[in-house]
């Protein structure tokens, strides 16, 4: 169920229905010497640690009874899966997921915990199952993670927030996984009337978005996996690409050390637990790459595992050091 870019009323009348489900998420500013004027929107706070909440919940509650009987399925990374078994679990229905076999275990153990069933598969048809949207064997109602007008429409209350609560805002960043996310938030920020600047951010090694805008087209590209495991992919869906290119100014590449960084530097100057996803946006401002401001930064999702937190903590004692009294 996709069409074309939400338009503003269809984004408020989402805000309506999730209201009460997923929280109106805080804007807070970075605490980062090098980066004045960034602000932090913490997506890491919803009830399930990501912004998926606002999308699946926004597609499940216009699912009449009888639909809902026959069961919710997914094909996520983790933090959709997480969501809509959040979903099934809140209205005492079946979930599966079906997840890539890259997919860190703290996200599929949190499927498991909320009662979905997770089914492991190669990356590449996991991949296929976002085109197809159809898994053999399973039945009920697919809920695509971000090619889908009613998940889009739900991620964009969170452009309306971040225009309500930073109406100078001048730079947007978003992560971009399948882009359902950046489109939905641009979509609401457009139709709002904001001239601000909006670009998609990716990781090294594995920015399909961005070999797509530079070949004009979607094309394949590297994929290499890296603790950054909540975006980055081969591909983009031709529809998914099209719409970016509507709404987007750009795509911006951090690497995955920069991104390590911004982990750290979040947790120790702001007191926040990102994972690489969520912390992409901070790693692009942190980069000096972006001018202008005030500048916002999705932080989509804070489902880190502690093994790869202490990790990256320990590799990255700069971001420790006191700030200047």
């Amino acid at each position: 169920m996709f069409a074309a870019q939400s338009t503003l009323r269809e984004i408020e009348r989402a805000r309506e229905r999730i209201a009460g489900i997923a929280i109106r998420s805080p804007l807070v500013p970075l605490h980062d010497e090098g980066s004045p004027g960034t602000f932090l929107k913490l997506e890491n706070l919803q009830p399930t640690g990501a912004f998926k909440v606002r999308g699946a919940t926004n597609l499940v509650v216009q699912l009449s009874d009888e639909v809902l009987r026959e069961g919710l399925f997914t094909a996520s990374a983790g933090n959709m899966g997480q969501a809509v078994a959040w979903s099934a679990r809140r209205l005492g229905v079946s979930c599966t997921v079906v997840v890539p076999d890259t997919a860190p275990s703290n996200k599929t153990d949190a499927v498991e915990r909320l009662g979905g069933t997770v089914i492991r598969v190669a990356f590449d048809r996991w991949w296929q199952v976002f085109t197809e949207k159809r898994f053999e064997g399973l039945t009920g109602t697919f809920v695509h993670p971000f090619a889908d007008q009613r998940v889009m429409d739900g991620n964009g209350t969170i452009g309306l927030e971040l225009l309500e609560d930073l109406p100078t805002v001048g730079v947007v960043l978003i992560p971009w996984g399948g882009g359902g996310l950046a489109c939905g938030i641009a979509a609401a920020i457009r139709a709002s009337g904001s001239a601000c600047r909006i670009y998609a951010c990716e990781v090294a090694d594995a920015a399909p978005l961005s070999a797509s805008r530079a070949a004009g087209r979607p094309v394949e590209s590297p994929y290499e996996r890296s603790f950054v495991d909540g975006i980055g992919s081969k591909a983009v869906l031709p529809d998914m690409f099209d719409l970016a290119g509507e709404l987007l100014d750009g795509v911006m590449i951090a690497s995955v050390q920069e991104c390590e960084s911004a982990v750290a530097t979040l947790f120790r100057r702001n007191r926040i637990v990102v994972e690489g996803a969520g912390a992409c946006p901070v790693a692009v401002a942190r980069s000096g790459r972006v001018s202008g401001g005030p500048i916002a930064c999705v932080v989509s999702g804070g489902n880190i595992d502690a093994e790869t937190l202490s990790d990256i903590l320990a590799r990255n004692q700069e971001a420790g050091r006191a700030l200047p009294q």
